[in-house]
């Protein structure tokens, strides 16, 4: 019988493990030594914070980043098929959501795999619960355009979209382009438009604020090199 693949999430950075953890969480890991994870350094951290059953040198942690194979995936469920448990532990956050490990999960599926999903933080609803948009529909875009030419074409189309369907559009960039990401929104908004800047979620340096794109033209935010999630809101406005 095969085992079951737990969805592990891990702390959004270097946040205090009480907090985005329960118990219940904390219980049902500690019995694994076996995880997938994206980054073994970082994993390793993690879980050494947890009170493991098995040592932490000998806990057995397999890569799944964005540059794995799609023909390596099958080898990395050698374990869950041969009937251990399993953790799939992301970066941050929740693991399958915007996260390479979300092949992983199908694949799981595919050969009748149990895939259990555990309790912890999303970076994107948290952002969402605490933007006061509207979280009765919304979407999730992941990265938009690296390309500036592209990226403003795709921020007046997400804007566009909101106004249409009444929608909170939900975006994130790498750190280093935050910057950028930022400029591109206040040159291509309308002044009315509504963004919401969800910055280091979790961690004591948290900053989640929504103002109108006018607003924010007036002073811009420290978010440069910061885990930032985007929400846009033209509904209604």
């Amino acid at each position: 019988m095969p085992g079951i693949l737990y969805l592990v999430p891990a702390p959004l950075g270097h946040a205090d493990i009480s907090l985005v953890a329960p118990q219940g969480v904390k219980r049902i890991v500690a019995t694994l030594d076996t995880f997938i994870v994206e980054n073994a350094k970082t994993a390793r951290q993690y879980l050494a914070g947890l009170e493991l059953a098995t040592p932490l040198q000998q806990i057995k942690l397999l890569v799944l980043d964005e540059h794995t194979p799609p023909e390596e995936l099958t080898a990395l469920l050698k374990p869950l098929l041969s009937g251990k448990n399993v953790g799939l532990m992301s970066e941050a956050g929740c693991p399958a959501v915007a996260d390479p490990g979300a092949a992983l999960v199908n694949l799981a599926h595919a050969n009748r795999i149990r895939v259990v999903p555990l309790v912890g933080p999303s970076a994107i609803l948290l952002a969402l619960m605490a933007s006061g948009l509207n979280g009765q529909r919304f979407a999730f875009h992941g990265y938009l355009p690296v390309s500036s030419e592209e990226r403003i074409k795709k921020i007046a189309e997400l804007e566009k979209t909101s106004k249409a369907l009444d929608q909170t559009e939900i975006f994130i960039e790498a750190p280093y382009r935050n910057r950028k990401l930022l400029q591109s929104l206040l040159e291509t908004c309308r002044e009315s438009t509504l963004l919401c800047l969800a910055t280091d979620i979790t961690l004591a340096s948290e900053s989640i604020a929504t103002k109108r794109i006018g607003e924010w033209k007036s002073k811009l935010p420290q978010i440069d090199r910061r885990p930032t999630v985007y929400l846009l809101y033209a509904g209604k406005n």
